[in-house]
């Protein structure tokens, strides 16, 4: 398959389908924006895509928690649906709202099919919203097909409830699994350790994403779609002087687009 077809959401509050539809188009696929009502109304039309993105945004305000709204209508309606998409060894990925979709649907870190929901996104320790960019760490013992070949990731967050929070045996479960996908590190490369601003949220063990138990289904607090080209970086005037200086080649392209070319080599 040169092109894999990717299925974005949009509606009810989700505000980032256009840049995650450029990101994988970028990337080398191809793809469509669907409104959540659109798929409902014909939910055999997931069948025909490869990957599925669920974007961020504020789904219905957030007013019941960040992503619940959205999850229940998604479960209500296209449980089945999802379940056989990601049983089909195709591709979800979950970012920031999406990421909260996720989890409270159940399928993150979804240790069996009953969409119940193990984990939690809870406000940030901080109290505040925070926008800024961040240093990850990818778990290399992670299988997600998203994450393959990349070490580590400096791309932005913009949240306000990006704190991973799980139940004790739960922790040890996605723990033992390697389900932590990334982590959030300093800029020395040391783990965060839940100090601000290394880690924006107080994430537990600094989790920044968190898969399902076949890494296809990932689910990222962390913007990669808005770390698609180079001129995205906020140090990039400097990274560019510390680059030619050196010699060395200036990159088109910023950290996270290895995510979404990832998503295309899967299928390829």
């Amino acid at each position: 398959m040169s092109e894999p077809r990717v299925l974005v959401l949009s509606g009810y509050g989700l505000n980032c389908e256009d840049e995650t539809l450029h990101a994988f188009k970028q990337a080398g696929a191809v793809g469509d924006i669907v409104h959540v009502n659109d798929l409902i109304d014909d939910p055999d039309r997931l069948a025909e895509y490869q990957i599925l993105a669920i974007p961020g945004g504020f789904s219905f305000g957030d007013d019941t928690g960040s992503g619940s709204a959205l999850a229940v209508r998604l479960r209500e309606h296209l449980g089945q649906q999802l379940l056989d998409f990601v049983a089909s060894k195709k591709l979800v990925i979950g970012i920031c709202n999406g990421a909260q979709v996720l989890v409270n649907l159940g399928l993150v870190p979804g240790f069996d099919e009953s969409l119940h929901r193990d984990a939690a996104l809870l406000a940030n320790a901080t109290n505040r919203y925070q926008c800024r960019w961040v240093h990850l760490k990818v778990n290399a013992s992670n299988r997600s097909p998203w994450l393959v070949g990349i070490d580590e990731l400096f791309i932005p967050v913009a949240h306000g409830e990006g704190n991973f929070m799980l139940a004790p045996e739960a922790l040890d479960l996605v723990r033992e699994r390697d389900m932590v996908a990334a982590r959030y590190i300093d800029v020395q490369g040391h783990r965060a350790g839940g100090k601000f601003p290394a880690n924006p949220n107080g994430s537990t063990d600094d989790m920044a994403m968190l898969t399902d138990t076949t890494g296809r289904v990932l689910a990222t607090m962390p913007h990669p779609e808005r770390a698609i080209a180079f001129t995205q970086r906020p140090d990039w005037p400097l990274k560019k002087e510390q680059l030619r200086r050196a010699g060395d080649k200036i990159p088109a392209a910023a950290d996270g687009l290895k995510i979404f070319k990832n998503a295309v080599a899967y299928f390829q």
